[in-house]
Protein backbone atom coordinates (compact mmCIF):
# COMPACT_ATOMS: atom_id res chain seq x y z
CA UNK A 1 0.00 0.00 0.00
CA UNK A 2 1.72 3.59 -1.06
CA UNK A 3 2.23 5.95 1.72
CA UNK A 4 0.17 9.01 1.87
CA UNK A 5 1.50 12.28 0.01
CA UNK A 6 -0.04 14.25 2.74
CA UNK A 7 1.15 12.43 5.97
CA UNK A 8 5.18 12.42 3.61
CA UNK A 9 4.80 16.19 3.79
CA UNK A 10 3.72 16.39 7.33
CA UNK A 11 6.54 14.35 8.74
CA UNK A 12 8.91 16.81 7.15
CA UNK A 13 9.98 13.91 4.20
CA UNK A 14 9.83 15.04 0.62
CA UNK A 15 6.44 15.72 -0.85
CA UNK A 16 4.00 17.06 -3.44
CA UNK A 17 3.00 19.84 -0.72
CA UNK A 18 4.05 23.82 -1.14
CA UNK A 19 6.02 25.14 1.31
CA UNK A 20 6.07 29.08 1.36
CA UNK A 21 9.83 30.08 1.88
CA UNK A 22 10.59 31.78 5.42
CA UNK A 23 11.48 35.61 4.49
CA UNK A 24 14.64 36.21 6.44
CA UNK A 25 14.15 38.83 9.40
CA UNK A 26 16.79 41.87 7.26
CA UNK A 27 15.22 41.19 3.96
CA UNK A 28 11.74 42.10 5.73
CA UNK A 29 13.20 45.46 6.88
CA UNK A 30 14.56 46.13 3.56
CA UNK A 31 11.26 45.73 2.27
CA UNK A 32 9.95 47.87 4.70
CA UNK A 33 11.95 50.52 4.08
CA UNK A 34 11.69 50.73 0.18
CA UNK A 35 7.36 50.32 0.39
CA UNK A 36 7.68 53.54 2.92
CA UNK A 37 9.58 55.58 0.76
CA UNK A 38 6.95 54.01 -2.37
CA UNK A 39 4.11 54.89 -0.45
CA UNK A 40 5.54 57.78 0.76
CA UNK A 41 6.39 59.47 -2.22
CA UNK A 42 2.66 58.37 -3.79
CA UNK A 43 1.19 60.38 -0.72
CA UNK A 44 2.89 63.53 -1.18
CA UNK A 45 3.25 63.30 -4.96
CA UNK A 46 -0.78 62.47 -5.02
CA UNK A 47 -2.10 64.11 -2.43
CA UNK A 48 -3.79 60.90 -0.78
CA UNK A 49 -5.13 62.01 3.00
CA UNK A 50 -5.92 58.78 3.98
CA UNK A 51 -2.92 57.09 3.14
CA UNK A 52 -0.99 59.90 4.98
CA UNK A 53 -2.98 59.31 7.82
CA UNK A 54 -2.17 55.42 7.83
CA UNK A 55 0.98 55.66 8.23
CA UNK A 56 1.24 57.92 10.70
CA UNK A 57 -0.92 55.80 12.66
CA UNK A 58 1.35 52.74 11.53
CA UNK A 59 4.12 54.20 12.08
CA UNK A 60 3.26 55.40 15.70
CA UNK A 61 1.20 52.92 17.43
CA UNK A 62 4.58 50.92 16.50
CA UNK A 63 6.75 53.58 18.70
CA UNK A 64 4.40 53.66 21.27
CA UNK A 65 4.17 49.66 21.43
CA UNK A 66 8.15 49.76 21.82
CA UNK A 67 7.61 52.77 24.66
CA UNK A 68 5.23 51.01 26.44
CA UNK A 69 7.50 48.50 27.76
CA UNK A 70 10.47 51.49 28.10
CA UNK A 71 10.00 51.86 31.65
CA UNK A 72 9.17 48.94 33.46
CA UNK A 73 12.03 47.59 30.76
CA UNK A 74 14.62 49.91 31.86
CA UNK A 75 14.17 49.51 35.87
CA UNK A 76 14.23 45.81 35.78
CA UNK A 77 17.00 45.55 33.26
CA UNK A 78 19.19 48.00 35.31
CA UNK A 79 18.47 46.51 38.41
CA UNK A 80 19.26 42.76 37.24
CA UNK A 81 22.58 44.00 35.34
CA UNK A 82 23.83 45.60 39.09
CA UNK A 83 22.94 42.55 40.94
CA UNK A 84 24.62 40.67 38.51
CA UNK A 85 27.84 41.85 38.90
CA UNK A 86 28.23 39.96 41.86
CA UNK A 87 28.63 36.49 39.63
CA UNK A 88 31.84 38.37 38.39
CA UNK A 89 34.70 38.04 39.17
CA UNK A 90 36.67 41.69 38.68
CA UNK A 91 32.74 43.29 38.85
CA UNK A 92 34.31 46.84 39.76
CA UNK A 93 37.26 46.65 37.48
CA UNK A 94 34.65 45.27 34.63
CA UNK A 95 32.61 48.36 35.44
CA UNK A 96 35.17 51.14 35.58
CA UNK A 97 37.01 49.56 32.65
CA UNK A 98 33.13 50.23 30.88
CA UNK A 99 32.49 53.46 31.89
CA UNK A 100 36.10 54.50 30.46
CA UNK A 101 35.99 52.57 27.03
CA UNK A 102 32.86 55.02 26.84
CA UNK A 103 33.98 57.95 27.45
CA UNK A 104 37.09 57.23 24.93
CA UNK A 105 34.37 56.56 22.20
CA UNK A 106 32.24 59.61 22.75
CA UNK A 107 35.10 61.83 22.66
CA UNK A 108 36.40 59.93 19.37
CA UNK A 109 32.78 60.48 17.77
CA UNK A 110 32.92 64.14 19.24
CA UNK A 111 35.66 65.08 17.57
CA UNK A 112 34.61 63.60 13.98
CA UNK A 113 31.71 65.22 14.75
CA UNK A 114 33.38 69.11 15.14
CA UNK A 115 35.76 68.57 12.23
CA UNK A 116 32.93 67.87 10.03
CA UNK A 117 31.07 70.49 11.13
CA UNK A 118 34.31 72.75 10.84
CA UNK A 119 34.95 71.67 7.07
CA UNK A 120 31.71 71.90 5.76
CA UNK A 121 29.73 74.69 7.58
CA UNK A 122 26.09 73.24 7.48
CA UNK A 123 25.00 76.55 8.32
CA UNK A 124 25.55 78.37 5.28
CA UNK A 125 23.56 78.57 2.28
CA UNK A 126 20.25 77.01 3.44
CA UNK A 127 18.67 79.56 3.06
CA UNK A 128 17.55 79.74 6.88
CA UNK A 129 17.09 82.45 9.27
CA UNK A 130 16.66 82.94 13.44
CA UNK A 131 12.88 83.41 12.36
CA UNK A 132 12.30 79.76 11.24
CA UNK A 133 13.54 79.04 14.66
CA UNK A 134 10.89 78.49 17.48
CA UNK A 135 11.81 77.39 21.58
CA UNK A 136 11.34 73.42 21.95
CA UNK A 137 8.87 72.41 24.74
CA UNK A 138 11.59 71.16 26.90
CA UNK A 139 14.73 72.54 26.76
CA UNK A 140 17.59 70.98 29.24
CA UNK A 141 20.09 72.68 31.32
CA UNK A 142 22.53 71.41 33.76
CA UNK A 143 20.21 72.39 36.67
CA UNK A 144 17.39 70.47 35.57
CA UNK A 145 20.26 67.39 34.86
CA UNK A 146 21.51 67.19 38.31
CA UNK A 147 18.41 68.21 40.41
CA UNK A 148 15.87 65.81 37.96
CA UNK A 149 18.12 62.55 38.27
CA UNK A 150 16.52 62.09 41.88
CA UNK A 151 12.60 62.20 41.50
CA UNK A 152 9.70 63.20 43.73
CA UNK A 153 7.95 60.30 43.98
CA UNK A 154 8.09 57.00 42.55
CA UNK A 155 4.99 56.66 40.63
CA UNK A 156 5.88 60.21 38.04
CA UNK A 157 8.89 58.90 36.47
CA UNK A 158 7.55 55.69 35.69
CA UNK A 159 3.98 57.88 33.71
CA UNK A 160 6.19 60.39 32.46
CA UNK A 161 9.06 58.41 31.23
CA UNK A 162 11.71 60.14 32.92
CA UNK A 163 14.30 57.65 31.90
CA UNK A 164 17.06 59.09 33.34
CA UNK A 165 15.21 58.73 37.08
CA UNK A 166 14.27 55.19 36.77
CA UNK A 167 17.77 54.22 36.04
CA UNK A 168 18.55 56.18 39.33
CA UNK A 169 15.70 54.29 41.54
CA UNK A 170 17.37 50.94 39.95
CA UNK A 171 20.49 51.57 40.52
CA UNK A 172 19.69 52.32 44.03
CA UNK A 173 17.41 49.47 43.92
CA UNK A 174 19.97 47.36 43.02
CA UNK A 175 22.81 48.19 45.35
CA UNK A 176 20.41 47.75 48.41
CA UNK A 177 19.70 44.67 47.16
CA UNK A 178 23.48 43.71 47.06
CA UNK A 179 23.74 44.98 50.58
CA UNK A 180 20.88 42.84 51.84
CA UNK A 181 22.66 39.60 50.12
CA UNK A 182 20.43 36.62 50.55
CA UNK A 183 17.32 38.51 52.54
CA UNK A 184 16.56 40.18 48.70
CA UNK A 185 16.85 36.89 47.03
CA UNK A 186 13.03 36.76 46.65
CA UNK A 187 12.55 40.34 45.06
CA UNK A 188 15.89 39.49 42.71
CA UNK A 189 13.91 35.86 41.36
CA UNK A 190 11.21 38.11 40.93
CA UNK A 191 12.81 40.92 39.05
CA UNK A 192 14.46 38.43 36.73
CA UNK A 193 11.30 36.99 36.06
CA UNK A 194 9.45 40.14 35.49
CA UNK A 195 12.60 40.75 33.18
CA UNK A 196 12.34 37.62 30.91
CA UNK A 197 8.60 38.54 30.86
CA UNK A 198 8.59 41.67 29.35
CA UNK A 199 11.66 40.83 26.97
CA UNK A 200 9.35 37.89 25.42
CA UNK A 201 6.66 40.80 25.16
CA UNK A 202 9.07 42.81 23.24
CA UNK A 203 9.76 40.41 21.05
CA UNK A 204 7.04 40.41 19.76
CA UNK A 205 6.51 44.07 19.39
CA UNK A 206 9.82 43.33 17.45
CA UNK A 207 8.61 41.18 15.05
CA UNK A 208 6.46 43.93 13.63
CA UNK A 209 9.08 45.92 13.05
CA UNK A 210 9.07 45.38 9.29
CA UNK A 211 5.22 46.87 9.36
CA UNK A 212 6.34 49.78 11.84
CA UNK A 213 9.16 50.66 9.26
CA UNK A 214 6.63 51.46 5.91
CA UNK A 215 4.79 53.70 8.47
CA UNK A 216 7.69 55.29 10.11
CA UNK A 217 9.64 55.99 6.96
CA UNK A 218 6.19 56.53 4.75
CA UNK A 219 5.41 58.93 6.52
CA UNK A 220 8.71 61.10 7.19
CA UNK A 221 8.79 61.11 3.42
CA UNK A 222 4.97 62.09 3.06
CA UNK A 223 5.14 64.70 5.50
CA UNK A 224 8.61 66.18 4.82
CA UNK A 225 9.35 65.68 1.69
CA UNK A 226 12.61 65.68 -0.67
CA UNK A 227 12.42 69.85 -0.36
CA UNK A 228 12.82 70.18 3.06
CA UNK A 229 15.35 67.56 3.06
CA UNK A 230 17.29 69.86 0.10
CA UNK A 231 17.95 72.71 2.92
CA UNK A 232 19.26 70.61 5.14
CA UNK A 233 21.22 68.84 2.87
CA UNK A 234 24.95 69.67 4.25
CA UNK A 235 23.42 68.92 7.55
CA UNK A 236 21.92 65.82 6.74
CA UNK A 237 25.06 64.44 4.54
CA UNK A 238 27.32 65.54 7.83
CA UNK A 239 25.40 63.79 10.33
CA UNK A 240 25.36 60.53 8.44
CA UNK A 241 28.73 60.86 7.62
CA UNK A 242 29.76 61.73 10.92
CA UNK A 243 27.88 58.40 12.20
CA UNK A 244 29.04 56.50 9.41
CA UNK A 245 32.52 57.01 10.07
CA UNK A 246 31.99 56.08 13.44
CA UNK A 247 30.16 52.98 12.63
CA UNK A 248 32.00 51.81 9.96
CA UNK A 249 35.75 53.69 10.55
CA UNK A 250 36.48 53.85 14.22
CA UNK A 251 34.77 50.73 15.95
CA UNK A 252 36.02 48.35 12.97
CA UNK A 253 39.81 49.90 14.06
CA UNK A 254 39.25 49.80 17.64
CA UNK A 255 38.12 46.16 17.44
CA UNK A 256 40.84 45.28 14.89
CA UNK A 257 43.46 46.79 16.86
CA UNK A 258 42.58 46.44 20.72
CA UNK A 259 40.61 44.17 20.91
CA UNK A 260 42.00 41.74 18.03
CA UNK A 261 38.86 40.59 16.60
CA UNK A 262 37.62 40.88 12.65
CA UNK A 263 35.51 43.97 12.35
CA UNK A 264 33.64 41.98 9.47
CA UNK A 265 32.58 38.91 11.88
CA UNK A 266 31.41 42.13 14.12
CA UNK A 267 28.68 43.44 11.61
CA UNK A 268 27.65 39.66 10.91
CA UNK A 269 27.07 38.82 14.43
CA UNK A 270 25.69 42.92 15.65
CA UNK A 271 23.61 43.61 12.13
CA UNK A 272 20.04 42.71 13.78
CA UNK A 273 20.55 44.79 16.29
CA UNK A 274 22.13 47.61 14.07
CA UNK A 275 19.14 47.79 11.32
CA UNK A 276 16.32 47.21 14.30
CA UNK A 277 18.00 50.77 15.77
CA UNK A 278 18.13 52.28 12.54
CA UNK A 279 14.04 51.51 12.03
CA UNK A 280 13.17 52.15 15.44
CA UNK A 281 14.74 54.80 16.51
CA UNK A 282 15.37 53.45 19.99
CA UNK A 283 17.92 52.03 22.16
CA UNK A 284 16.15 51.08 24.95
CA UNK A 285 13.62 48.95 22.32
CA UNK A 286 16.35 47.75 20.71
CA UNK A 287 17.75 46.24 24.33
CA UNK A 288 16.94 43.17 24.26
CA UNK A 289 18.13 42.41 20.62
CA UNK A 290 21.56 44.15 21.82
CA UNK A 291 21.90 41.87 24.58
CA UNK A 292 21.31 38.97 22.38
CA UNK A 293 23.87 39.87 19.86
CA UNK A 294 26.31 41.01 22.68
CA UNK A 295 26.02 37.10 24.04
CA UNK A 296 26.13 35.67 21.15
CA UNK A 297 29.64 37.72 20.19
CA UNK A 298 30.75 35.78 23.00
CA UNK A 299 30.52 38.31 25.80
CA UNK A 300 29.50 36.28 29.00
CA UNK A 301 25.80 37.16 29.87
CA UNK A 302 26.95 38.44 32.96
CA UNK A 303 28.53 41.11 32.16
CA UNK A 304 26.31 41.70 28.98
CA UNK A 305 23.54 41.76 31.12
CA UNK A 306 25.37 44.60 32.75
CA UNK A 307 27.02 46.66 29.99
CA UNK A 308 24.32 46.38 27.55
CA UNK A 309 21.48 48.10 29.76
CA UNK A 310 23.97 50.46 31.19
CA UNK A 311 25.06 51.54 28.07
CA UNK A 312 21.23 51.68 26.43
CA UNK A 313 20.51 54.65 29.01
CA UNK A 314 23.61 56.24 28.63
CA UNK A 315 26.39 55.22 25.63
CA UNK A 316 24.78 57.44 22.94
CA UNK A 317 28.03 58.28 20.03
CA UNK A 318 25.37 59.22 17.42
CA UNK A 319 22.59 61.27 19.77
CA UNK A 320 24.71 62.47 22.44
CA UNK A 321 28.53 63.27 20.55
CA UNK A 322 28.45 63.70 16.68
CA UNK A 323 24.94 64.90 16.53
CA UNK A 324 25.48 68.24 19.32
CA UNK A 325 28.55 69.31 17.73
CA UNK A 326 27.34 69.43 14.23
CA UNK A 327 23.89 71.19 15.56
CA UNK A 328 25.92 73.55 17.91
CA UNK A 329 27.82 74.46 14.56
CA UNK A 330 25.07 74.36 12.55
CA UNK A 331 22.74 76.49 14.89
CA UNK A 332 25.93 78.94 15.41
CA UNK A 333 26.46 80.05 12.02
CA UNK A 334 22.45 80.18 11.26
CA UNK A 335 22.34 83.12 13.79
CA UNK A 336 25.57 84.36 12.81
CA UNK A 337 27.31 83.49 16.86
CA UNK A 338 31.10 82.34 16.64
CA UNK A 339 32.18 79.85 18.43
CA UNK A 340 35.94 79.77 19.74
CA UNK A 341 38.48 76.85 20.65
CA UNK A 342 36.90 76.95 24.61
CA UNK A 343 33.23 76.45 23.22
CA UNK A 344 34.74 73.58 21.23
CA UNK A 345 35.81 71.77 24.12
CA UNK A 346 32.44 72.56 26.39
CA UNK A 347 30.77 70.62 23.04
CA UNK A 348 33.26 67.81 24.01
CA UNK A 349 32.58 68.03 27.86
CA UNK A 350 28.82 68.20 27.48
CA UNK A 351 29.06 65.01 25.08
CA UNK A 352 31.28 62.62 27.37
CA UNK A 353 29.42 63.66 31.21
CA UNK A 354 25.63 64.47 29.85
CA UNK A 355 25.04 61.85 27.54
CA UNK A 356 22.38 60.27 29.60
CA UNK A 357 20.33 62.83 29.36
CA UNK A 358 19.02 61.26 25.78
CA UNK A 359 18.00 58.31 27.76
CA UNK A 360 18.25 56.12 24.94
CA UNK A 361 14.23 57.40 23.72
CA UNK A 362 13.63 58.19 20.26
CA UNK A 363 15.51 61.79 19.64
CA UNK A 364 17.83 64.05 20.73
CA UNK A 365 16.04 67.02 21.87
CA UNK A 366 17.19 67.41 25.97
CA UNK A 367 20.92 66.71 24.72
CA UNK A 368 21.18 69.47 22.26
CA UNK A 369 19.23 71.64 24.36
CA UNK A 370 21.79 71.07 27.33
CA UNK A 371 24.71 71.61 24.78
CA UNK A 372 22.84 74.91 23.65
CA UNK A 373 22.17 76.23 26.78
CA UNK A 374 25.55 75.97 28.24
CA UNK A 375 26.92 77.59 24.63
CA UNK A 376 25.10 80.33 25.35
CA UNK A 377 23.26 79.87 21.88
CA UNK A 378 19.53 80.66 21.33
CA UNK A 379 17.46 77.55 22.20
CA UNK A 380 15.14 78.96 19.37
CA UNK A 381 17.61 77.13 17.17
CA UNK A 382 16.35 73.54 18.05
CA UNK A 383 13.18 74.53 15.98
CA UNK A 384 15.26 74.66 13.10
CA UNK A 385 16.01 70.80 13.59
CA UNK A 386 12.90 69.47 14.35
CA UNK A 387 11.34 68.93 11.38
CA UNK A 388 14.43 66.62 10.01
CA UNK A 389 14.69 65.22 13.60
CA UNK A 390 13.38 61.74 12.45
CA UNK A 391 15.13 61.58 9.37
CA UNK A 392 18.60 62.51 11.12
CA UNK A 393 17.64 59.81 14.35
CA UNK A 394 17.81 56.17 12.45
CA UNK A 395 21.34 56.89 11.48
CA UNK A 396 22.41 58.15 15.28
CA UNK A 397 20.24 55.57 17.22
CA UNK A 398 22.17 52.81 14.51
CA UNK A 399 25.23 53.95 15.67
CA UNK A 400 24.38 54.40 19.50
CA UNK A 401 23.18 50.63 19.47
CA UNK A 402 26.80 49.67 17.08
CA UNK A 403 28.53 51.40 20.40
CA UNK A 404 26.44 49.33 23.02
CA UNK A 405 28.02 46.13 21.23
CA UNK A 406 31.49 47.41 20.80
CA UNK A 407 32.55 48.54 24.38
CA UNK A 408 31.61 44.98 25.90
CA UNK A 409 33.86 43.48 23.45
CA UNK A 410 36.60 45.13 23.66
CA UNK A 411 36.40 45.41 27.67
CA UNK A 412 35.29 41.33 27.28
CA UNK A 413 38.19 41.03 25.25
CA UNK A 414 41.01 42.81 26.67
CA UNK A 415 39.73 41.24 30.47
CA UNK A 416 40.59 37.31 28.31
CA UNK A 417 36.36 36.90 29.07
CA UNK A 418 35.81 37.39 25.36
CA UNK A 419 34.25 33.46 24.20
CA UNK A 420 36.23 33.66 20.59
CA UNK A 421 34.73 30.14 19.49
CA UNK A 422 31.13 31.87 19.81
CA UNK A 423 32.46 34.96 18.28
CA UNK A 424 33.81 33.39 15.27
CA UNK A 425 30.58 31.35 14.87
CA UNK A 426 28.03 34.52 15.77
CA UNK A 427 24.94 33.56 13.88
CA UNK A 428 23.62 37.16 11.89
CA UNK A 429 20.06 36.95 11.56
CA UNK A 430 19.37 35.82 15.70
CA UNK A 431 15.95 37.61 15.38
CA UNK A 432 13.82 34.90 13.47
CA UNK A 433 15.95 32.02 14.49
CA UNK A 434 14.35 29.41 16.32
CA UNK A 435 17.28 29.44 18.85
CA UNK A 436 16.10 32.94 19.50
CA UNK A 437 14.81 31.86 22.90
CA UNK A 438 17.11 29.91 24.06
CA UNK A 439 19.57 30.35 26.61
CA UNK A 440 22.38 31.22 25.37
CA UNK A 441 25.61 29.35 26.73
CA UNK A 442 27.14 30.72 29.82
CA UNK A 443 31.00 31.65 29.73
CA UNK A 444 32.95 31.53 32.54
CA UNK A 445 34.33 34.63 34.04
CA UNK A 446 37.65 34.78 34.80
CA UNK A 447 39.74 36.40 37.88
Amino acid sequence: MSANPASTAADGKPGSGFRIPKVPFWAQIVAGLVLGVVLGWLTRTYDIGWLHTTLDKVGHIFVQLLKLAVAPLVFFAILVSITNLRKVNNAARLATRTLLWFMITSLIAVAIGLAIGLVTNPGSGTGLTPKDGKLPEHAGSWLDFLTGIIPDNVITPFTELNVLQIVFMAAVAGIAALQLGEKAQPILSLSESVLELLQKALWWVIRLAPIGTVGLIGYAIADYGWDLIGKYATFTADVYIGCALVLFGVYPLLLATVAKLSPLQFFKGAWPAIQLAFVSRSSVGTMPVTQKVTERLGVPKEYASFSVPFGATTKMDGCAAIYPALAAIFIAQIFDVQLGVGDYLLIAFVSVIGSAATAGLTGATVMLTLTLSTLGLPLEGVGLLMAIDPILDMMRTATNVAGQVVTPLIVASREKILDREAYDSASSSPVDDEALDAEPQRVPVAA
